[in-house]
């Protein structure tokens, strides 16, 4: 399991991959590519855009692929391109959410962006200024409690 948009976190990711070696392949790349923008890519030659599928539930990402079934039409004598299925999970912090996928070359790009919605972004109060009077050191009387000079 991989995590992106949790930028603190980043030791996660290196506990993450050495206790999983299976989630090495098929071998990928995580980029911050600005503030809020985030990109994935992974290798995954061979395979199609239809062979690949990708699904965002809630915070999580899941890439899988699955060749169709085409191993009986080649007689191959070195096989090292490997096509088999894999399942690939991303953890994404919230609010982050894919905005495109290609696959091209070989490699397949998921553009994801963090958009937190206005209500839950911190937001400036201003504090308001002195009575229009300038200001009034005076301390104030408290009613029914005599001045006591």
């Amino acid at each position: 399991r991989s995590s992106v948009g949790f930028d603190r976190l980043l030791d996660l990711l290196t506990q993450a991959e050495r206790v999983e070696p299976s989630a090495a392949w098929p071998p990928y790349n995580i980029e911050k590519v600005a503030e809020d923008e985030y990109r994935i890519t992974m290798a995954v030659a061979g395979f199609t855009p239809d062979e690949i599928e990708l699904t965002q539930h809630d915070t999580a990402l899941l890439v899988a692929g699955q060749k169709k079934g085409q191993d009986g039409e080649h007689q191959y004598l070195h096989r090292g391109i490997a096509a088999r299925t894999f399942r690939q999970t991303f953890n994404l912090a919230e609010h982050v959410r894919v905005t495109g996928a290609t696959l091209e070359n070989g490699l397949l790009t998921v553009e994801l962006k963090r958009e937190v919605p206005e209500a839950l972004k911190p937001r400036r109060i201003a504090i308001g200024g002195a009575p229009e009077g300038g200001q009034d050191n005076k301390p104030a009387q408290i009613e029914g409690q005599a001045k006591v000079a």
